[in-house]
């Protein structure tokens, strides 16, 4: 530590301040402000939640389920998806599991039982990333350092034969 304060340490082959940020994804979600840590938290829900309901979209896009000539025998993927809105509440209706109802995925859709394995693992891996960063946070002991108290005065003496510093420390807890 210099005179004035600041830290002596160099670090060499760590890439720019933001690449050393990024490395550590998870702890840099933990430290940022509340309003910060909510924002990423909304944003990312709703991102993977309007990309898994435009997928849901694109397989009834792709096989024709979202024209309403079908008459007869035919079998859509996703029975009574029509549009993106209801892409997105069956959607939501899987990923919330809130069960089915009048949506469906039938067995005629082996590309539709993909993509539902696919987002469940999806989804499992970005509740527990985004509800663990959230627990992590609420639970850190960031008022701790307020309750300990250091002694005004500081004194080096002999002792085991060596120079130490000696100060008090106590714990209001």
């Amino acid at each position: 530590v210099d005179k004035n304060g600041r830290c002596n340490v160099q670090h060499g082959n760590l890439g720019s301040e933001t690449s050393r940020y990024l490395s550590d994804l998870f702890t840099t979600l933990v430290d940022l402000k509340w309003r910060w840590n909510l924002f990423i938290f909304i944003l990312t829900y709703t991102v993977a939640w309007l990309f898994m309901a435009s997928m849901w979209w694109v397989i009834a896009y792709t096989r024709g389920d979202l024209n309403k000539a079908h008459v007869g025998n035919y079998t859509p993927c996703v029975a009574n998806v029509y549009n993106f809105p209801s892409a997105f509440l069956f959607f939501i209706e899987t990923e919330a599991t809130i069960g089915y109802g009048y949506r469906y995925i039938t067995d005629k859709c082996p590309e539709g039982i993909i993509l539902f394995l696919f987002q469940s693992i999806l989804g499992s891996i970005v509740d527990a990333f985004l509800i663990g960063c959230m627990f992590i946070k609420m639970s850190q002991p960031k008022k701790r350092a307020e309750t300990l108290m250091f002694s005004e005065h500081a004194v080096i003496s002999m002792r085991d034969g060596k120079l130490t510093l000696m100060f008090r420390v106590g714990n209001l807890r």
